[in-house]
């Protein structure tokens, strides 16, 4: 279930983030499983508290998995000339 969830995850950030065409399958799940892991960890730190709901952990999860994608982007972004 957890490489379903990554990829559904993982496609809705891509989505949010415009990089759909550019990640396939793979990097969907991985990038939503890291994600879902990291946008949790952040939720009960800002917070204090874990979110109880599907859709709120959904929301939370596709907010990590966007994150990640944004730091990818700036980790790989080529300098200019």
């Amino acid at each position: 279930m957890t490489i379903i969830y990554g990829g559904i995850i993982g496609w809705l950030a891509s989505l949010v983030m415009k990089t759909d065409a550019q990640q396939g399958l793979v990097a969907n799940v991985v990038i939503g499983v890291i994600g879902s892991v990291i946008g949790r960890f952040l939720y009960n730190a800002v917070f204090n508290n874990t979110t109880d709901s599907f859709l709120g952990n959904l929301i939370v999860s596709v907010i990590g998995a966007a994150i990640v994608i944004y730091v990818w982007q700036m980790a790989t972004k080529k300098p200019a000339a």
